[in-house]
């Protein structure tokens, strides 16, 4: 299990969450939404330890697999080296990864199917060749905790897919807790089972995906109109869409 209870958290006037509890147990993803500047990753940096509470506590395993929004590009490191990185707070200050870590990190790599990236330099990777290196190296921590920071934004369309596709797939074997933001509800309508809704004006509300993800209240979380809609047809899959996008042509 990972979060928090009673936590409170506020900069300078500005209120961040007050009395908020956030449970993701082992076997279920939550995604937070919210707009741009409300705390979604203050939100992960509390329930990770990097920013200390006003009130409340962090509960979370002694080890997460973290996957930040932005991995450095610069290191001359192979995508190997890289996820091997994930064993680190295992081997202590001063130790060295051995044959366990390196077969673990192997592990994440066919894990994620980025086997291909085990010898190619992380500096010269795309962004979801990153992605995935990121992903790996949060999995080879061996954590049943998984938290990850809009793991789709800097990504095109078809590597979105690719990531959403994995943390749907890693949800499915329900054998840890999943948390993650994202700005987009279709993310959360693909893989998540509760989603947390951080609404403009400081209050925080969640509930099953199906409860949270509604017209009315991703209109009021993003200042703009909201609709279903139907792509493939009436038996196809429903997505949510602000109507500037065209809710006549592809209305439910």
């Amino acid at each position: 299990m990972i979060g928090v209870s009673d936590a409170s958290l506020r900069f300078g006037a500005m209120r961040v969450f007050a009395g908020l509890s956030i449970d993701v147990p082992r076997g279920r993803t939550t995604a937070i939404l919210g707009p741009n500047g409300r705390g979604k990753t203050t939100l992960l940096r509390s329930i990770l330890g990097f920013q200390p509470l006003d009130e409340g506590r962090r509960h979370a395993p002694a080890i997460v697999g973290y996957v930040p929004q932005h991995g450095a590009s610069q290191a001359k490191l192979s995508g190997l080296d890289v996820v091997t990185m994930g064993r680190a707070a295992r081997l202590g200050l001063f130790g060295q990864p051995g044959p366990d870590d390196t077969k673990a990190a192997h592990a994440a790599l066919v894990q994620v199917g980025a086997c291909s990236l085990s010898d190619l330099r992380y500096d010269r990777m795309s962004g979801g060749q990153r992605q995935m290196i990121l992903i790996a190296r949060a999995l080879a921590t061996g954590s049943d905790a998984l938290v990850l920071d809009e793991p789709t934004s800097a990504l095109d369309l078809g590597n979105q897919a690719r990531t959403l596709a994995l943390v749907s797939t890693l949800n499915r074997a329900r054998d840890r807790a999943i948390l993650f933001t994202t700005h987009d509800p279709n993310h959360a309508l693909a893989v998540a089972d509760d989603v947390v809704l951080m609404m403009p004006g400081g209050a925080v509300v969640q509930g099953p995906v199906a409860q949270m993800i509604t017209p009315d209240l991703m209109a009021e979380l993003y200042g703009v109109p909201m609709h279903w809609v139907r792509p493939d047809g009436p038996q196809g899959r429903i997505a949510m869409l602000p109507e500037f996008t065209g809710k006549d042509a592809l209305c439910a």
